[in-house]
């Protein structure tokens, strides 16, 4: 081992220790150390760290969801260029997905020694630092479930890994006129002040999709490589974590998909078809928002000198809209599938659908077999009735809140 691996080692321990002297000492003597020695040490030790996850099931964006959330901005920031050092180091092939959420994270390599100091602007020691704890970080990152397969191993030649009709199925400007007529949908429901406005155009946007889904099912049933379930993975972060888990779970659930919730990592992960993953992911991501700014009226309208706490009104106004929006939703798919049917005569609609839920909810026992479902409960009675009466205007009363468990690891 050289001299800047030893320094490197001893400051990496001292980030996970509790001594916070010690951890001082080893960080102020990689600082005198020798500079460039240092940099390449770090760098490719970061490297290598960063490659073994890809085979662990991370990606990315996932990768660089949890350094946001863990890191200071600019030990993820650094973390993003790492990623893109890597990048220029992976043998094999590597997919174009992999490379698109490169792109997207705006994940750049100017390479060449010298590299922590560029970043540093004239503050080497907390830049040492930063990057010290990213690798602590990297380094101690679990394995989680493989969504794809990992750049350089079998089956990921440019464009594999997403089976065929979900190359893009959520993606902005993917050139789809429904998707486009979605967003529109969705942007103006965001947008609006008035609750029962909003609850019809996200209740159009849920119909078209459920739709579309059916279209994609009966279409795929014949092609010669059907798809196959995939899935996503969507932020999860505080606060109110079980809350956006919960609302993710009943959009899921509402269109054909199964959703499992890592809080240790901040990330529900769904399961489902390529057209159905990208109806959760446009419908959750604009849901969140209206139920936030609804949430947000509501605290205004509250009796004054109620005494009860925000945070407990809050949390029960999420989970209150979480669960209505998820009949709501679920109303929708259903009406869809029954008009479809009609029109199918059921013979081909109905055995095609069941056999897609039996696809997914397969793939989830092979990915997380040992799931186990979290109760949340309802701490203000009414924090739970303007969360259902902003979900449904058309039923006010609070009612026994009904305690359905989110699914977790």
């Amino acid at each position: 081992m050289s001299d800047a691996d030893r320094l490197l080692a001893d400051a990496l321990a001292g980030a996970r220790g509790t001594d916070v002297r010690e951890a001082e000492r080893a960080l102020d003597r990689l600082v005198v150390g020798d500079g460039p020695a240092v940099d390449a040490a770090l760098l490719a030790r970061l490297v290598r760290a960063v490659g073994r996850l890809w085979p662990r099931g991370w990606q990315p964006v996932d990768l660089d969801r949890i350094a946001l959330r863990r890191l200071p901005p600019r030990g993820a920031r650094l973390l993003r260029d790492v990623l893109a050092a890597q990048r220029r180091e992976q043998p094999g092939p590597v997919p174009g997905w992999f490379d698109g959420q490169l792109a997207e994270l705006g994940a750049e390599w100017d390479g060449g020694p010298g590299w922590l100091d560029r970043r540093a602007q004239g503050d080497r020691i907390s830049t040492l630092r930063d990057a010290v704890e990213a690798l602590a970080l990297v380094e101690g990152l679990p394995p989680i479930a493989a969504l794809r397969p990992p750049p350089g191993g079998p089956g990921t030649a440019r464009g594999a890994g997403v089976p065929g009709s979900a190359r893009g199925a959520g993606a902005p400007g993917s050139g789809s006129r429904l998707l486009d007529r979605v967003r529109a949908l969705l942007a103006k429901a965001e947008s609006t002040t008035f609750p029962a406005e909003a609850e019809a155009l996200t209740g159009k946007a849920q119909e078209l999709m459920a739709r579309h889904s059916i279209d994609a099912a009966l279409l795929d049933a014949t092609a010669e490589r059907p798809d196959r379930p995939g899935g996503i993975r969507l932020g999860t972060d505080a606060p109110y974590a079980a809350a956006k888990a919960l609302l993710i779970q009943e959009v899921a659930g509402a269109n054909r998909c199964e959703s499992v919730w890592s809080d240790d990592l901040g990330f529900a992960t769904v399961l489902g078809f390529p057209t159905d993953l990208a109806a959760v992911e446009l419908l959750h991501t604009s849901l969140l928002v209206q139920a936030t700014a609804a949430m947000l009226r509501g605290r205004g309208e509250r009796r004054p000198g109620s005494g009860r706490r925000t945070k407990g009104y809050d949390e029960s106004f999420l989970n209150a809209f979480a669960l209505r929006i998820g009949e709501r939703l679920r109303a929708a798919t259903v009406a869809e599938e029954r008009a479809a049917a009609g029109e199918q005569a059921g013979e081909r609609l109905l055995p095609v659908l069941a056999a897609r839920t039996d696809a997914v909810r397969e793939r989830l026992d092979q990915l997380f077999p040992g799931v186990t479902r979290h109760r949340l409960q309802v701490r203000d009675r009414d924090g739970w009735a303007s969360g259902t009466s902003a979900a449904d205007r058309a039923s006010l009363a609070a009612g026994a809140p009904d305690r359905r468990p989110v699914r977790s690891r």
